[in-house]
């Protein structure tokens, strides 16, 4: 039995085709024959283009599916896939210390002749340099003196500092190397443990870290307030969201990310009741760049753009699914303004480049009409929405949502895709495959709030022992300058 694929079918369904049509131009079918195989070509063609998207299997680069769950992860080796980051301002903790020796190999005789050289002057220096890593322990003793008095027989006892508040606590080295390793590295609590037993010999109790993590959480309420206030005055924002596991539960991380800003939220819900809550894109008027999710489209206080990778993922697909003419077009077209785009200093487009972009954009979705099969009407009696084809709705919201679509070709502050968004919430998936979900949505919250305070810093250049340091310290906004 010769196999079924896509070309064969196409061409078996193509000549069918041709020929109802020249039997119906000649004449040679009764009105009501005509009328029958019409419609059952026309829903021969939209099973068709569904059998075609089912067969076709969705990857990381055809799809919002994460290459984890795809059959080969080829992210490693695609080219330009890892990138330097951001510079660091290469400020130090306070706890750290360099200590650094020079040591002159003298030359004192030839090595070829033996001639004495000890009173030859030095005409250079070649440097060979070696790095490692001594632990110190600094164990640090307050010795309160205890006197009575020999006149009322009372005692009075020295005072302590104010830093040491019981008979034993940890230094801001410590803390601060224990947050990183939970929060930042997102190390498991027992491994957090083990990690320091290794470095010090003594096992921090994990009651001791979580407090550590709650005085972390509470000394950043006010730096998590100002942010809020910063971002919104912002002209584009990027938000996304993403499941997290908190108590046997699916709760949900929304982020929100503006120039070296960004903030995560957890919120028992995902759509219009979680956006409400936070309080942020409600009261935003710029741009809110996002995947076209139907809860951040309901606001139209603020202008929308839409992600141009999945636009281009899901243009993929339906070129591997059924190869259309129109998405192929309109793929190449979205990747050419980008390229423009991105090698203009303006980063933007003229009026007369954007006037004949939308040209060319109109004129692609309605050849793509022509060339999408038609949708059969609903039926009468029959409720909910009709059936249709993942080209069919990619097609409307294209159609529908053409200004979000080219926004990014027209405003210089516009980003293509919503990339920022979705790599300060990459890290949220990786916490949760190594070092497992959140009992209590108490941690979970204070796991948000500090990762998306490390984030930030990080934007900026901040070293994340550094970072701490200054929160709990109190020192954060002194040393910034505000």
């Amino acid at each position: 039995m010769a196999s079924v694929n896509k070309q064969s079918l196409r061409e078996e369904f193509d000549a069918l085709k041709a020929e109802f049509d020249r039997l119906s131009a000649g004449g040679k079918m009764a009105v009501e024959s005509r009328a029958l195989f019409k419609a059952m070509l026309m829903l021969f063609e939209v099973l068709m283009a569904v059998f075609m998207e089912r067969r076709t299997a969705k990857d990381s680069g055809n799809s919002s599916l994460p290459s984890s769950q795809t059959a080969k992860d080829d992210t490693a080796t695609r080219p330009g896939a890892k990138g330097k980051g951001k510079p660091q301002n290469d400020i130090l903790s306070g706890n750290t210390r360099t200590v650094e020796t020079v040591q002159v190999a003298e030359v004192n005789q030839c090595g070829i002749c033996g001639e004495d050289l000890s009173d030859t002057p030095c005409r250079g220096h070649e440097r060979r340099t070696r790095i490692d890593i001594i632990f110190e322990k600094v164990v640090s003793h307050v010795d309160a003196q205890i006197k009575q008095c020999p006149q009322c027989q009372a005692q009075t006892k020295g005072r302590f500092p104010a830093d040491m508040s019981g008979p034993l606590q940890y230094g801001s080295g410590i803390r601060a190397y224990v947050l990183n390793l939970l929060i930042a590295q997102m190390l498991s609590l027992k491994r957090v443990q083990q990690s320091i037993r290794t470095l010090i010999g003594m096992a921090v109790a994990e009651a001791t870290i979580l407090k550590y993590v709650l005085q972390l959480y509470q000394a950043l309420e006010q730096w998590q307030q100002d942010a809020i206030e910063q971002i919104l005055t912002l002209p584009a924002l990027h938000v996304d969201e993403t499941s997290l596991r908190v108590d046997r539960r699916n709760h949900w991380i929304h982020v929100c990310s503006a120039g070296d800003i960004t903030l995560k939220f957890l919120h028992p819900k995902r759509g219009r009741e979680a956006i409400e809550d936070i309080g942020i894109i409600p009261r935003y008027g710029g741009v809110v760049i996002h995947d076209c999710w139907a809860s951040y489209l309901a606001y139209d206080q603020c202008d929308h753009g839409l992600c141009g990778s999945h636009l281009l993922r899901e243009l993929t697909f339906i070129v591997d699914a059924n190869d259309y003419a129109w998405a192929t077009n309109m793929k190449r077209l979205l990747q050419e303004t980008c390229a423009t785009v991105a090698q203009r200093k303006s980063k933007k487009l003229t009026q007369r480049e954007y006037k004949n972009l939308q040209k060319r954009y109109r004129n692609i979705l309605t050849r793509g009409e022509k060339e999408l099969p038609p949708i059969p009407p609903r039926q009468n009696g029959k409720r909910g929405r009709v059936a249709k084809s993942d080209a069919h709705n990619l097609w409307e919201r294209l159609k529908n949502h053409e200004k979000a679509v080219l926004l990014f070709a027209r405003e210089s502050h516009v980003s293509f895709t919503n990339n920022r968004a979705e790599r300060d919430l990459r890290m949220t998936k990786v916490k949760q495959k190594v070092s497992g979900c959140f009992r209590t949505s108490k941690y979970a919250e204070a796991w948000c709030r500090i990762s998306s305070y490390l984030q930030t810093m990080a934007n900026q250049g901040y070293n994340p022992l550094v970072a701490i340091q200054l929160a709990l310290s109190g020192q954060l906004y002194a040393d910034r300058g505000q």
